[in-house]
């Protein structure tokens, strides 16, 4: 069997109980399909009475009925196959989408960011509706589409024979043209994919980037990446159609009833001549003596929806198959709230040169606050990143409370650890339910507290619905320093001894800088901090400083210890004296001076 069908096996099974509904959805389609040719058959019976040399109208009333029951019957049964094939759709379509949900929020950091938001976009929906259509669309067309022409042939052979053979003519030429249309579909649906893939990974960035586009872009950065994306995605499908076009006509005018018909009439009237066939005879040939030939076109329908649900199963796998990061045999709890990194060397591939970290060792003991800072590049953020374990170490140990991380249940990890970033996150959602991602099971009193620990509460209170605004798509709808305290607020609730903290104040205005620091200073209070400073004048009180370079430690200690060996790290507090001394006049009278 071709892996991309084991591969639709395997997530079809994914649904409890769809298998069953697939069959009953198959069932009913055939059952649907036989009804509606029994009830044509029935109306040329009705002919057939009619045509008697004494027609009796008992007899015509009855093929009639008959006639009637059958098509009600198939159109009450198709509704009912329909539906079935739709509601096992969506569930196969709600378990595909919550485990490649599941599968993201337990893959490494580094592996979600290198599958990209593109490609991310396309599996979650066009591959898993792909495979919604074949279920929703294909499984009634499998019934149907087999048992009418099945049908059609026995009741046509068996009662005439002749004309069964005229009519199954064209069958072979529609087949061909069937052939010609499909016959190198799968390599073209995979090319058609990758470059669907590019298009839609241009057009989230092209979307999130908006702000930069308008203000900078001159058509030759975004707009130029997307062209170039359109490009390749016409370059991809202008041969699939070109090779297309032809079989594409052949099959529109032959996998249709009236040539089918034509030829039909052509050999039956002969027939009916000579005496070799009945008038109802003929008329049930023209009834139903086209249903083979029409079903080669729900079947090329049919091969479409399966090729794309194999293309699309293939690449669901993929992403569901990708390797998460191992949870423990049997984990172990935090003992306290320090962090440790031994002998950790760490790089991400791909193609950065060099390792991130060599051999770095930081103790950070419970309820110190600890501070990195170094040149970019210097591995900082990796530092941040490794300890909640959004990847592991190539070689040492990252522990938490005592414990290799890799020996802790991400769950706990993750509540052990709060981290808050440069860039603050919000779901779109209200204020009230962005907070309590640190804790969904707070009650409003603890959102509050959190909220004024922040300082944020009174500028919610001042929202229309307060806690119920919805802060919109990435928390749009507020400004940044908003966004970044109720990101605090989140994380004060969330109440983690353990706080990773990149330089919170580095794009805040000084109303908000004040604010939000008064939320840091709130937040760290008591709590095990390891922050990312790119402001030296905040951090000149802190237990610890470790300075990087080159993924190496190079030095550590108290500001003005450091500040006195006239190392790297006094290099640095020079060059932030400088920058803080900086303003535009004096640049501008500088450069006038020169």
């Amino acid at each position: 069997m071709d892996r991309s069908w084991l591969r639709v096996r395997e997530l079809v099974g994914r649904s409890p109980g769809l298998r069953r509904r697939f069959v009953v959805a198959v069932l009913l389609g055939a059952l649907s399909g036989a009804t509606a040719v029994l009830g044509l058959a029935a109306i040329a019976g009705a002919v057939g009475a009619l045509s008697a040399a004494r027609p009796s109208g008992g007899a015509v009333t009855a093929w009639v009925l008959a006639g009637l029951v059958g098509l009600l019957a198939s159109f009450t049964l198709a509704w009912l196959a329909d539906g079935v094939a739709h509601r096992a759709s969506y569930a196969l379509e709600l378990v595909l989408r919550r485990a490649i949900a599941d599968a993201l929020a337990r893959l490494p950091l580094g592996t979600v960011t290198r599958i990209g938001a593109g490609r991310v976009k396309k599996v979650m929906l066009d591959d898993v509706k792909a495979l919604h259509n074949a279920v929703a669309d294909a499984l009634p067309f499998v019934g149907s589409g087999l048992a009418k022409p099945a049908v059609a042939i026995l009741v046509l052979g068996f009662v005439q024979w002749r004309l069964l053979l005229v009519a199954l003519v064209l069958v072979p030429v529609a087949l061909y043209c069937l052939w010609l249309l499909t016959r190198d579909y799968g390599e073209q649906m995979t090319n058609y994919g990758r470059a669907n893939e590019d298009v839609n990974a241009a057009v989230v960035e092209f979307a999130q980037g908006m702000p930069v586009v308008r203000a900078f872009d001159d058509g030759t950065a975004s707009f130029g990446r997307f062209a170039a994306s359109v490009r390749a995605f016409t370059a991809a499908l202008e041969p699939w159609l070109r090779t297309s076009y032809t079989p594409g006509r052949l099959n529109a005018l032959f996998i249709v009833p009236l040539p089918t018909l034509a030829v039909i009439a052509a050999g039956g009237v002969p027939m009916l001549a000579a005496g070799w066939v009945s008038v109802p005879e003929l008329v049930l040939a023209l009834l139903i003596g086209s249903l083979p030939v029409e079903a080669v076109s729900p079947f090329m329908h049919l091969n479409n929806h399966l090729n794309e649900s194999r293309a699309g199963a293939v690449r669901v796998s993929e992403l569901l198959e990708l390797p998460v990061l191992a949870e423990p045999a049997q984990p172990r709890e935090p003992v306290d709230g320090s962090v440790e990194l031994r002998g950790v060397s760490f790089g991400y591939g791909g193609d950065r040169a060099g390792p991130a970290l060599d051999g770095v060792d930081i103790t950070v003991p419970a309820g110190t606050v600890c501070a990195l800072v170094g040149p970019s590049g210097a591995g900082k953020s990796t530092v941040a990143r490794l300890v909640p374990r959004f990847h592991d170490v190539d070689a040492g140990a990252v522990l938490v409370g005592g414990v290799d991380v890799r020996e802790i249940a991400s769950q706990t990890l993750l509540a052990h650890v709060a981290l808050v970033f440069q860039e603050p996150f919000l779901v779109d959602d209200t204020i009230a339910a962005n907070i309590r991602l640190g804790r969904p099971d707070a009650s409003d009193d603890e959102v509050r507290a959190a909220t004024r620990a922040a300082a944020a509460h009174t500028f919610v209170e001042a929202l229309p619905g307060g806690y119920g605004y919805r802060v919109g798509e990435r928390g749009g709808r507020l400004s940044g320093g908003q966004r970044q305290r109720i990101t605090i607020a989140r994380v004060i609730l969330s109440r983690a001894p353990v706080v990773v903290l990149d330089e919170a104040t580095a794009f805040a205005d000084p109303e908000n800088e004040v604010a939000i620091q008064e939320a840091v200073s709130r937040l760290t209070d008591g709590r095990t901090v390891i922050v990312i400073a790119h402001r030296l004048s905040t951090i000149v009180d802190v237990d610890q400083i470790v300075v990087l370079d080159g993924g190496r430690v190079v030095e550590r200690g108290r500001h003005p210890e450091l500040v006195a060996a006239g190392g790297r790290y006094a290099r640095l507090w020079e060059h932030h004296g400088r920058a803080a001394a900086w303003g535009l006049g004096g640049a501008r009278l500088a450069g006038g001076a020169r």
